[in-house]
Order: structure tokens, then C-alpha cells, then sequence
């Protein structure tokens, strides 16, 4: 009886934070990993910890170029794909006083428009491979505007416009999609965030890792940000904020195997 060969991921931002812990998560299961990040020691040390199960393929995914040719590596070495998670990402706050609209380029090459060159180099992999599934890491953000979020609210939306409009383009090729909204661990960015609030990376994670088996069309965790990230004003009179309501599929998703 032949065995299953391990799946075969590719995940963005797998230096530090949640990428980091997804990371660990991924290769636990015994499956293949392209690992992607600007540093190149972590992901070295991530491949020493799992011999034979770690691709490292380190570079600046905003260079269009670097990135086909990390698509043309995995192609070469493995042929296919099965699982593209986009979690490589920045967040810069946006002084309105003295307004930098480098900062807003910044953010979006590195959240936005690095994401759709990943999604370019990947799709063809995907298509290759076994039930294919697609994973954006967008923010929960993305579901109010916020104080200071000026660069950052503009990416992050955008990611989830880019899958949403992507998910109904790439049905006939039965291409699953997730749209993860996260909200604070305990990376760099959320430092200052009360500590009975903060979900540590790890634990993030796990809870993602576990839940993206069953490929919901969204992950949302609004309640690890609101309204801890940017207090909101308490004013008199003002409009309650309502969450978007979970999105709903017709026919039941297919579910990664062990």
C-alpha cells in the first residue's frame, strides 16, 4: 500500500510571531515546508530543528522577481503545492500631523501588493496539487476604521477585497480560499497591550492551525482586538460598531488530510 506523501505548504513571514509558531505547527504534522522571511538565520535553524522537511526560500517579497524565483524553486523541487499561506506583513502607524505618504507605500507594497505576487508565483503550484487551499492573513482591522491606521487600514482591506474577488475567479479550478483575521499576540507591534488580552503567538497558532483544517471561508477574532489596539471614544450618542456577521458556504469543505 502506498503511503500519502506530506503536504506540501508555503508560508510567508514564517520568522517571527505567528508565522514562527505556524511554522513549528505545520512541520509537527510531519508535512513539507517553503518558508519564506527577509531573515535568513531563522529559517536556517528552523530547517536544522526538521531535517529534510524545511525548503528555505528567504528573500524581499515586494521584488516581483525574487518571487517568481522562489515560485520556479518550489516548482523545481517539489513540482506542486497544496497549502499558500500569505502572512508576511508590516504595520506602521501614520502621524496625521506630520502625514508621510511613504509610510502608506511602505505598508501596501509589503501587505498588499507582495501578497499578490506570491498569489501569482503560487497559483499554478496549487493547481498542481492536492486540494488545494489558500490562506491571507488580513487583520481585524480591516473591519473599522481606526485612529493612526491610515497605511495600514488601506492594505489589510485591500488583501481581503484581493481574496474575496479572487475566491469567485478561481472556483472552477476548486481552489479553497481562507481569509484570516487575527487580532494581538505577543509580537512586537503589541507591546503595550494588557496581558489578559494578549494571545501569546503560540497560542494563535495552534487555535489557527487547528481551525484551518476545516477550511472556513473566514476565521474572524475581532474579540483579540476591539477594543484594546486603538481605544475607541466614548461619546455621547455614538453608533455601536456591529460585527460582520460568519460567511457561509453551500456546500461543505473539503478538510486537510492528517
Amino acid at each position: 500500500m502506498s503511503r500519502t506523501p506530506p503536504r506540501r505548504y508555503w508560508l510567508t513571514g514564517a520568522s517571527n510571531g505567528i508565522g514562527a509558531a505556524l511554522a513549528e505547527e505545520i512541520l509537527k504534522t510531519g508535512a513539507h515546508l517553503a518558508a519564506s522571511s527577509r531573515s535568513l538565520a531563522p529559517l536556517k535553524a528552523l530547517s536544522q530543528r526538521y531535517p529534510g522537511q524545511v525548503l528555505v526560500v528567504a528573500g524581499d517579497l515586494t521584488n516581483g522577481q525574487r518571487v517568481r524565483e522562489i515560485g520556479e524553486q518550489i516548482a523545481e523541487q517539489w513540482g506542486s503545492l497544496d497549502t499558500m499561506i500569505l502572512n508576511a506583513g508590516t504595520c506602521e502607524y501614520v502621524d496625521a500631523s506630520q502625514f508621510d505618504s511613504s509610510i502608506i507605500e511602505h505598508i501596501v507594497r509589503t501587505n498588499l501588493l507582495a501578497s499578490s505576487y506570491c498569489i501569482e508565483a503560487a497559483r499554478p503550484l496549487l493547481q498542481a496539487g492536492t486540494a488545494p487551499h489558500l490562506v491571507g492573513m488580513a487583520s481585524s482591522v480591516t473591519y473599522l476604521p481606526l485612529p493612526r491606521a491610515e497605511g495600514y487600514g488601506d492594505a489589510k482591506p485591500g488583501l481581503r477585497h484581493l481574496f474575496e474577488s479572487l475566491r469567485i475567479d478561481v472556483a472552477p479550478q476548486n481552489i479553497e480560499m481562507t481569509i484570516v483575521s487575527p487580532g494581538l499576540t505577543d509580537i512586537p507591534l503589541s507591546k503595550d497591550v494588557p496581558e489578559h488580552l494578549d494571545w501569546s503567538a503560540d497560542k494563535t497558532a495552534r487555535y489557527l492551525f487547528d481551525l484551518l483544517k476545516h477550511r472556513p471561508l473566514e476565521l474572524p477574532l475581532p474579540e483579540l482586538l476591539m477594543p484594546v489596539l486603538w481605544p475607541l471614544p466614548q461619546k455621547s450618542g455614538q453608533t455601536g460598531l456591529k460585527i460582520g456577521k460568519h460567511m457561509e458556504r453551500n456546500n461543505p469543505p473539503i478538510e486537510d488530510l492528517p
